[in-house]
């Protein structure tokens, strides 16, 4: 019978395939797929060890067969979630202005150690926390020409919030940058009075 195209169906199946054991994994094979994700993986970017097998789960790749060939991976030194939790901490505060508790939140999410997450976190002093909110601030600001000054603050605390700021610090650098751009800040020293 001619299908489209005017071709044969091609070699029948048998139905019963579908309800058939599944074929065993060559061990061989399944290691050297698992091999190949993770180099894919590390060559688009570094990635932590939790990250590593996650992906490996989710394409199908053993337990077993994951740990095999993530503990060669860690011998190489390929995988290497300290470093990893620095280059994180530096690119995510530098770039996107994240405070540390987001950088540390963000660090356990992606299966960090806690304490390899504090020492990376702790690279970030007070004062570098500071100058990052200052920058933030003033950046904002411009753009907010013509608002409120409630608003102004709402939105300026606000967004120092989701990067992971304290609400104190917060408070405290949005009062002085609006002092300093030559705005009224009665409404905020109201607010913080409590």
């Amino acid at each position: 019978m001619a299908g489209r195209g005017g071709r044969g169906r091609g070699p029948s199946r048998d139905p019963s395939a579908d309800d058939a054991e599944p074929r065993p994994v060559d061990p061989a094979k399944e290691q050297r797929k698992a091999t190949d994700i993770c180099y894919a993986l590390l060559a688009a970017r570094a990635r932590t060890r939790v990250e590593l097998k996650d992906a490996l789960l989710r394409k199908g790749i053993s337990e077993q067969t994951a740990e095999l060939v993530l503990a060669k991976f860690d011998r190489a030194g390929l995988i290497d979630d300290a470093a990893f939790a620095e280059v994180w901490v530096r690119s995510r505060h530098t770039y996107q202005g994240l405070a540390r508790r987001a950088l540390a939140m963000e660090l356990r999410r992606k299966g960090v150690a806690d304490e390899v997450a504090a020492e990376a976190v702790a690279a970030v002093d007070d004062e570098a926390e500071e100058d990052r909110a200052r920058n933030l601030v003033r950046k904002k600001l411009r753009t907010m020409a013509g608002l409120d000054d409630t608003t102004k603050i709402r939105r300026l605390v606000a967004a120092l919030a989701r990067k992971g700021y304290a609400e104190g610090l917060a408070y405290r650098v949005v009062r002085e940058e609006l002092r300093r751009a030559g705005e009224d800040t009665s409404t905020l020293d109201d607010l913080t009075q409590y």
